[in-house]
């Protein structure tokens, strides 16, 4: 197999934001890469720098230091910000979208547009860049497009018109969308399993904090002249200091480092091999069926579009309700982790799948409170949407985990980008038809059939999860317990 990584030369800082490697640290990350698919991973410590400024790969999750545990942190920390500004940009164009519309006379299409095609191109895209990544390495990756191409949401800013503004917001869509797969990949190979759940909580509770900083800011600018172009200034150049932060201290680890796998295969073909072999899987299809179809994301586009049409709030107050929601949010994350790795544990077979499956169902019922009802004031709206948000924050604890559990090391990236590429369809083709036809039948009823109604069938769809999941998990189990047993007379497993 022939195995591509940076040049020698290309050195990298250490994981620590206290201090940084010596000049001889070596490469900086380790390539994604191809090969069969397979189906959980053992818990295996995560992964810390060796000598070579690689990430020690035989470290048995027992036997992990303190001082690792927390660096596997502190690097998922820079992660976190990193794919949170990524995604600020859409929560600009949502909160501020009345001020974008007023200023360059647009229909609410057009916000249903914008946002489609950049998850179009996120779909397009994705696999591209975990292909390019095993060329290049994915901190490089991480590093340009995803951080330095803020520079394009800054250009946002400077829009005319709305040929404009779409133009430049799908460049910085298409650079954007390498953070996902990449990002989520490496949260594999920082943790074992039973802490997955936990560290996607968390990695996407910053997404959330995020969020409810810049909405309440990115409301309160509606009230200046020409503030919408301001959210896309502060986002773009926000994006680019979190990219600089990957650049300093950001250590890639070795491949199926959290699993024990010694030495993980790079596919001789990039990208296409990987996808395909990652397809081998029926969880996988489930999964990406399951994100076309869900709701959810779409959703939160028109939020707060939906308290100034329906309720007729002003953009500040409806503003007002979004920080709650995000809030509830990181509850929501944090508390799904550490509740999806507990079923987890306990019930191997099927315990994440049943988490994920009543947030879903709960989803739809918190939404059809927070939407079909008119209440008497913008804080019982709050509640309900912190109710959405909660409910919606026990997805990627559940989800993200799941995923690794049915996937070999070296295709979870391709996996993660094809999954991400199912939630850019979903959220694209929802975008477009609420917006559409909330023109058409108004915002309420659009949201009642292609969120509420529309969520209660998805969640009814998960069922099918169940039995490939429990089949797979222990057959990819099996699989690396078989790898570690050949590893461990090498004398390679560290103390």
């Amino acid at each position: 197999m022939q195995q591509f990584s940076f040049r020698p030369g290309e050195v990298a800082p250490s994981g620590s934001f206290a201090d940084a490697a010596p000049a001889d640290a070596g490469p900086s990350a380790m390539a994604d890469a191809g090969g069969s698919i397979g189906t959980s991973a053992m818990p295996v410590a995560a992964a810390s720098p060796g000598p070579d400024g690689h990430a020690d790969t035989d470290v048995p999750a027992d036997t992990a230091s303190p001082g690792e545990n927390r660096r596997a942190w502190r690097q998922l920390a820079l992660l976190s910000g990193l794919i949170s500004m990524d995604n600020s940009e859409g929560a600009v164009m949502s909160t501020l979208f009345p001020a974008v519309r007023a200023a360059l006379d647009l229909k609410l299409s057009a916000l249903g547009n914008m946002l489609a095609v950049s998850k179009i191109l996120t779909m397009i895209f994705g696999p591209i860049w975990v292909a390019v990544a095993v060329r290049y390495g994915r901190k490089r990756i991480l590093v340009v497009f995803c951080g330095l191409w803020g520079v394009w949401s800054v250009a946002a800013g400077c829009s005319q018109n709305y040929a404009q503004l779409f133009a430049l917001y799908s460049i910085a869509a298409v650079g954007f969308a390498a953070g996902g797969p990449l990002i989520n990949g490496i949260l594999s190979d920082l943790f074992p399993d039973r802490r997955r759940g936990r560290a996607a909580g968390w990695l996407y509770a910053g997404f959330a904090v995020t969020g409810a900083i810049l909405t309440p800011l990115f409301g309160q600018l509606s009230r200046v002249e020409n503030g919408w172009r301001y959210g896309f200034f502060i986002v773009g150049a926000v994006t680019i200091g979190c990219g600089l932060l990957v650049w300093r201290y950001f250590v890639d680890p070795r491949i199926g480092a959290a699993d024990g796998v010694a030495h993980a295969p790079v596919a001789a073909t990039p990208g296409r091999r990987q996808v395909l072999a990652a397809l081998r899987s029926r969880t996988l299809w489930v999964i990406m069926a399951q994100r076309v179809t869900t709701p959810q994301l779409a959703f939160l586009s028109f939020g707060v579009v939906f308290m100034v049409d329906v309720r007729h709030f002003s953009t500040a107050q409806a503003a007002l309700v979004s920080p709650v929601a995000m809030l509830m949010y990181v509850v929501g994350t944090v508390l799904g982790g550490y509740v999806g790795d507990r079923a987890g544990a306990r019930f191997p077979g099927g315990g994440r799948v049943a988490v994920w499956q009543a947030s879903v169902l709960a989803w739809a019922a918190a939404t059809a409170l927070a939407t079909q009802i008119r209440w008497p004031s913008i804080w019982v709206y709050a509640i309900m949407f912190a109710m959405v948000g909660l409910t919606q924050g026990f997805g990627p604890g559940s989800n993200r985990p799941i995923l690794t559990s049915v996937t070999r090391p070296e295709l979870r990236s391709a996996a993660f980008s094809l999954l991400l590429s199912a939630e850019a369809l979903g959220w694209a083709a929802g975008t477009v038809l609420i917006g559409y036809a909330g023109d058409a039948f108004g915002l309420r009823a659009a949201v009642l059939w292609l969120a509420v109604v529309t969520s209660l069938a998805n969640g009814l769809l998960m069922t099918l999860l169940y039995r490939p999941y429990r089949r797979e998990s222990a057959a990819l189990t099996a699989e690396l317990a078989a790898e570690r047993a050949c590893d461990a007379p090498t004398g390679k497993h560290t103390e």
